[in-house]
């Protein structure tokens, strides 16, 4: 019982402390670059199992409400898939920015919220259960709207398979759902909540090995060409918190919960699954963004944290994770 108690206190510990033991992982792959390498072929299971963790930690009531207002499932859809995108080009369009850039920023735009996006909201306690049901959908559409927008808005026609893709994003979800209903199953009444902190820490793991995995080759690149992969830094941290305002601002109606949670997944976008359709001879410089992307992703959280603190005072303020 020893060494599992210690475990527990290990991860409840990396749970209590997620934003910041996130900020600081973020540079785990880019100061170990062979790490980098060696984590690069658990990009997958990562997903699968940081998707599982996450569903045994949100309210599945309250995803199932989410899912009978079809209304809000489609306004939501429609904003991550469409406005967001859209809305991005038109804004860029009027910016005098490297062409490789602009293109990148409007790809991550017309991407989903990354699967990870619930694991963070539960983090910080806004609303995980939105995050997972807009997510989902979202996920599963994306090969219905970025192949149109990607040519419409920049002229690029991607190299991916509608039926595979989908049926590759669906294993994904499956699988999944189907390991997190097989331990909410089998796990004792009150388990789950009485471990809700070593879940959080699994899910902390779990996505320091996709932030490690994901920066494999950025360190050669930084040394090589510092002054663009600064620029490409700067825009991530432009592009994230911008849309994040946009999302809040356009379902403000929804109260500060629910808009926060709407802007969180709106700027933290899935570009990892465009890295399977984009052509082989996609520009390099694109695929970097999407690497360096992920340090908003990961850093924000904690910088984020006195403005979710003030602005969630009654509910959300003692359960944020620091």
């Amino acid at each position: 019982m020893q060494p599992f108690a210690s475990l527990n206190t290990g991860l409840s510990f990396l749970g209590a402390h997620a934003t910041r033991v996130l900020f600081l992982g973020i540079f785990l792959g880019i100061a170990l670059p062979p790490l980098a390498s060696l984590a690069r072929p658990l990009l997958a299971p990562a997903v699968v199992l940081l998707l599982s963790a996450t569903l045994l930690r949100v309210d599945w009531s309250a995803m199932r409400e989410y899912a009978r207002r079809p209304v809000l499932a489609t306004l939501l859809t429609a904003w991550l898939l469409l406005g967001a995108p859209v809305i991005s080009w038109l804004l860029l369009s009027r910016l005098v920015l490297p062409e490789s850039l602009t293109t990148a920023i409007v790809l991550m735009a017309a991407a989903p919220p990354i699967l990870s996006a619930a694991a963070i909201a539960v983090l910080l306690d806004l609303d995980g259960a939105l995050a997972v049901v807009a997510g989902l959908i979202s996920t599963l559409l994306t090969p219905l709207t970025v192949p149109p927008l990607a040519l419409a808005l920049l002229g690029i026609a991607l190299d991916i398979s509608m039926f595979d893709f989908m049926l590759r994003l669906g294993g994904i979800v499956v699988v999944a759902f189907l390991a997190a209903l097989a331990i909410r199953h089998v796990a004792p009444p009150g388990w789950l909540h009485a471990h809700r902190s070593g879940i959080d820490g699994v899910v902390v793991i779990l996505m320091l090995l996709f932030a490690v995995a994901i920066m494999d080759g950025v360190t050669e690149t930084a040394i090589a060409r510092p002054g663009m992969v600064a620029l490409w830094v700067l825009a991530a941290f432009v592009a994230n918190p911008v849309l994040q305002l946009l999302g809040m601002a356009a379902f403000s109606w929804l109260g500060r919960r629910g808009a926060l949670t709407v802007g969180l997944i709106s700027g933290n976008c899935n570009m990892g699954l465009l890295l399977a359709s984009l052509p082989p001879a996609a520009d390099f410089d694109v695929l970097l963004f999407f690497a360096l992307a992920q340090l908003p992703i990961f850093m924000l959280p904690a910088m984020m944290l006195p403005v979710y603190r003030r602005l969630l005072p009654e509910t959300a303020a003692p359960e944020l994770r620091d």
